[in-house]
């Protein structure tokens, strides 16, 4: 799917050092960029999800230990 993202001077300017430094073409970098986000926010969910889980299951030995 195709879409036009719009970037201000400064950030395209970045975009474009960044990219020659990888080696890369500017959608490549911005590519990989939207990559990383989802996937730091897919673990960031997984923590939370995971964290949420531990607090329930051992919410007595928390409270105690909080005592």
């Amino acid at each position: 799917m195709a879409m036009t993202l719009r970037l201000t001077d400064a950030e395209q300017d970045a975009l474009r050092e960044r990219a020659a430094a990888e080696g890369i073409t500017m959608q490549e970098a911005a590519r990989r960029a939207v990559r990383e986000f989802v996937a730091r926010g897919h673990h960031m969910d997984r923590v939370h999800n995971v964290a949420s889980l531990i607090i329930d299951r051992h919410a007595d030995a928390l409270r105690r230990l909080g005592e």
